[in-house]
């Protein structure tokens, strides 16, 4: 009988495999990139976990391949201060629907920032002892994602009120179907973020570290986040909670010059306690591709497009100023022309001193997500609400007057107002009409609007938007001051509950 020898041959190969995939030393072999095992094993490996979860913040701002897909609609429209004239869903609130993308993709954004929070705060708990070399640093890392984390909680509950609190990281099935929240939970988790955070985040960084969250970021959005709160709340405790956060701001000063606040060549000022550090990828900035840790290319910059009417709205609406903007303003105060154009409304904030690499998408100038004008008329309203005292609230409001006045020679708008009222509600409407015109056209006006008629200090209607905008709105505050919780999500959790109306 003769072997057939291409068996042979077969055969025997087939038992040197056998016999190799039982030798278990060949088992143990280093895979080709690092794992999540290998990784957390140096301090800048941690750094480098802390720089994803900024990452998150472009998501918010960029171009996102085409406007029609950037979320800043879902913070700049809503309120009663910008318009398009148009038909934006975000405008005229009758179009806003479950499956909207933008709202799908603020929304994930958001947890996305969560997760990655989460990832660190775990890790970092974790670390061998000998890993943290920079003293402090494991400390300051832990502050940042608790700040982090705390703005996305403070974001989801200003558009969607009632998503998730998420405070772990998912690691099986049972917890990728966490329940709504209700009520304030998703600023009562940060509020607990914010209050650890605030002890633990240094005062300062350095040069090359400048735009990292501080102590008074800290404090800062921890007093706002307790105002938010206690407007629905109405619990004096948590107005006395946000003073004492207030108070621990340290170092901070108004600059000289409003429009400082939304140029490029002036980030970071006194006046700013956090912004969204916008800049060019080191390969070239695309404004096509999102930006995702070590990418060479990609989008790290911010779109100011709608503002600015650049080509790249392709023939959409841009945002102007509502009337009741233009008309909020006295004539002379310098705010005025710095804020919008008179004649066409078109909005000068960020665009007049800006930097753009790639026409109309690619700006580098900084979002300034909360400053010190903004916490000191929260300040000026946690006093008026709070049983605190009056003259002491009204000379904060007019502080942030006197710098819009100083800055024309000789100037007399606006005007102080008199330290001598004591009336509640008068003291509250001049707290809110200066906010409008303070941060006008800067993403909060719809989350003070929001949270005013939560806590049934102002009645939002179809009258109340109409008087404002050109569009026939058809607002139902029954409905509208939740968005939708989006049906990507509402389809895979069953523990999700929608908001009334959708």
């Amino acid at each position: 009988m003769k072997f057939n020898h291409k068996i042979l041959k077969w055969s025997l190969v087939a038992l040197l495999f056998a016999l190799h995939a039982c030798d278990e030393t060949r088992l143990d072999l280093q895979p080709g990139g690092p794992t999540e095992q290998s990784f957390f094993a140096e301090e800048i490996e941690f750094e480098r976990t802390v720089y994803g979860i900024y990452a998150k913040l472009t998501d918010l701002y960029w171009y996102n391949g085409g406007q029609d897909n950037c979320v800043q609609p879902v913070t700049l429209l809503p309120g009663d201060d910008v318009t398009t004239g148009g038909q934006d869903e975000f405008e005229i609130f009758s179009n806003i629907q479950p499956a909207s993308f933008r709202l799908a993709y603020f929304y994930t954004a958001c947890y996305q920032m969560i997760a990655r929070a989460n990832v660190l705060l775990e890790k970092n708990a974790a670390a061998a002892a000998d890993v943290y070399k920079t003293p402090n640093l494991k400390n300051y890392h832990r502050g940042e994602a608790l700040f982090l984390r705390a703005y996305a909680h403070y974001l989801l509950w200003n558009v969607f009120g009632t998503s998730p609190v998420v405070t772990q990281r998912v690691l099986n099935l049972d917890q990728t179907t966490p329940p709504s929240s209700t009520g304030t939970q998703l600023l009562d988790q940060a509020v607990t973020d914010l209050t650890e955070a605030a002890n633990l985040l240094p005062a300062t960084w350095s040069a090359e570290n400048r735009g990292r969250v501080t102590a008074n970021a800290a404090n800062g959005l921890l007093g706002k986040t307790l105002v938010f709160k206690a407007t629905v709340t109405k619990n004096n405790a948590d107005y006395q909670a946000a003073l004492t956060a207030f108070s621990k701001i340290q170092g901070a000063s108004l600059v000289a010059k409003f429009d400082d606040n939304f140029a490029f060549d002036t980030e970071n000022n006194s006046e700013s306690l956090f912004e969204f550090q916008a800049s060019q990828a080191f390969g070239f900035d695309n404004v096509w591709l999102s930006n995702d840790f070590d990418n060479a290319v990609g989008a790290l910059s911010v779109f100011w497009g709608y503002y600015s009417n650049q080509f790249n709205l392709f023939g959409k609406a841009p945002f102007i100023a509502t009337q009741k903007l233009v008309d909020a303003f006295e004539r002379g105060d310098p705010r005025r022309n710095l804020t919008l154009n008179d004649s066409t409304k078109a909005i000068r904030k960020y665009v007049t001193r800006d930097k753009v690499n790639q026409p109309g998408a690619s700006s580098v100038n900084n979002p300034r997500i909360l400053r010190l004008a903004d916490v000191l008329l929260l300040r000026a309203e946690a006093l008026n609400e709070s049983g605190g005292s009056k003259s002491e609230a009204i000379a904060l409001l007019n502080q942030v007057r006197t710098r819009a006045r100083n800055m024309v020679s000789g100037g007399t708008v606006p005007a102080d107002f008199p330290t001598s009222e004591t009336n509640q509600a008068t003291i509250r409407q001049w707290i809110q009409d200066e906010r409008l015109r303070e941060l006008a056209a800067e993403g909060q006006r719809w989350f003070d609007l929001r949270r005013w008629a939560l806590g049934g200090q102002i009645m939002l209607s179809n009258a109340f938007f109409n008087s404002a905008l050109p569009n026939a709105i058809q607002f139902d505050p029954n409905k509208h001051l939740y968005f939708p919780i989006p049906t990507r999500e509402t389809d895979v959790n069953p523990n999700i509950k929608q908001n009334p109306g959708y």
